[in-house]
């Protein structure tokens, strides 16, 4: 399908290659002319700050907002994963974590397990550095490790042209094909500038960076993941929450075919205006979500201690110990409940029965050896609308 361009230059132009198709070569950012953050964008952005600002306090009542940071990570590497095809869901990698051997488990959860891996790097690097090029290939060379793409040059900014369009289709037929390879690092490093120089504010300047990332499509393979990824990332360095827990996959897989028409119209029309309501959108709803899953997770934990409390008798202690390991990992076999409490076997066995009983742990494998036990309610507090197949 061929598309009609050229609409609008603010974002860039669609120029002919001695190849014969057309590339879009974007403009450098802030774009000419500005962004009006003003009327409706306005009042998205006051509403999207005072939601993340909410979000910040309500992470913080938790007795280890860390625990949190965790079950988050993991839901974004699948949410953002899928929206890529994979097909893994967040039990799919709790288990495979778990190093829980299936038969029906999906191939592709070393890609969900790469993407945890990959964010946790980056989180990891801004420790010591800011965003930059080189954290970004870093970041995409660990996401690749060993997946499909890990063929496609990991963490090397691409050497050929690409494009997107429907399988089969050839350049000429491409929905979209991003500037040559040749133009890559200059425009990233033109991206990089923006960032850490613009007065823009904060989340009006993320959500620019993401969408021209995404134009760019600096590598051969992974440039969604690690443009969704990257917007995690902005927002820790920024410091706008204290703790990276706002991830925006959910709000993109739910709405899948409005978050590329807004990226694509940018590139036509000029349209930012459009695509940063529709992001900043997503930032109100997501911190919305964010902090009711906190509020219901200080919930079930303050029922199943005094579910412990009133029903475990002497094995409260180490029924407490087994709760707070299950909001790191919240699969478990009665082995590790045995090295977690130092007990016996038999102990261990009698304490995992008991919160069986009481509704805390639920054993899933269904087989008499090598048995395995979920924390379920916990999990379901971050499906959101994941299907809940296995549980």
């Amino acid at each position: 399908m061929t598309i009609s361009r050229n609409i609008s230059t603010r974002a860039g132009k669609y120029i002919y290659q001695p190849e014969g198709y057309k590339a879009f070569i974007p403009a450098q950012l802030p774009p000419d002319p500005p962004v009006r953050v003003e009327g409706k964008l306005q009042t998205l952005l006051s509403e999207a700050d005072r939601a993340l600002g909410y979000l910040d306090g309500s992470i913080h009542t938790l007795p280890n907002p860390d625990l949190f940071v965790l079950m988050y990570v993991r839901k974004e590497a699948v949410l953002s994963s899928q929206i890529e095809g994979t097909q893994s869901s967040l039990q799919d990698l709790l288990e495979a974590e778990a190093e829980i051997l299936s038969p029906n488990q999906p191939k592709d959860v070393n890609e969900v397990i790469h993407y945890v891996s990959a964010l946790n790097l980056g989180l990891e690097l801004l420790k010591s550095s800011p965003v930059s090029v080189h954290v970004i290939c870093k970041i995409h060379e660990r996401l690749l490790q060993k997946v499909r793409g890990s063929r496609l040059s990991p963490g090397q900014l691409r050497n050929a042209q690409n494009w997107i369009g429907t399988p089969g289709c050839n350049l000429h037929e491409a929905i979209f094909v991003p500037p040559p390879n040749h133009k890559v690092p200059e425009k990233l490093a033109e991206l990089e500038q923006f960032f850490h120089n613009t007065q823009l504010p904060q989340l009006i300047t993320i959500g620019m960076v993401h969408s021209q990332f995404e134009t760019i499509h600096p590598f051969l393979d992974g440039n969604g993941r690690v443009g969704r990824l990257l917007i995690s990332l902005l927002l820790a360095e920024c410091e706008i929450l204290r703790k990276p827990v706002l991830y925006l996959s959910h709000y993109f897989k739910k709405h899948r075919e409005a978050y590329y028409n807004h990226l694509q119209n940018v590139r036509d029309r000029g349209d930012w205006e459009s695509w940063l309501g529709f992001f900043l959108q997503g930032v109100k709803e997501v911190s919305s979500e964010s902090s009711e899953t906190a509020g219901r997770i200080l919930l079930l934990k303050e029922k199943h201690l005094a579910t412990i409390a009133e029903n475990l008798g002497h094995a409260a202690g180490n029924g407490y110990r087994v709760l707070e390991h299950l909001y790191r990992k919240p699969i478990i076999s009665v082995k590790e409940v045995q090295e977690l409490t130092g007990t016996t076997y038999a102990a261990a066995n009698n304490l995992v029965a008991g919160m069986v009983k009481n509704g805390i742990l639920h054993e899933f494998t269904g087989r008499r050896r090598n048995r395995r036990f979920i924390y379920r309610d916990y999990i379901n507090l971050f499906h959101g609308d994941e299907p809940k197949n296995h549980l």
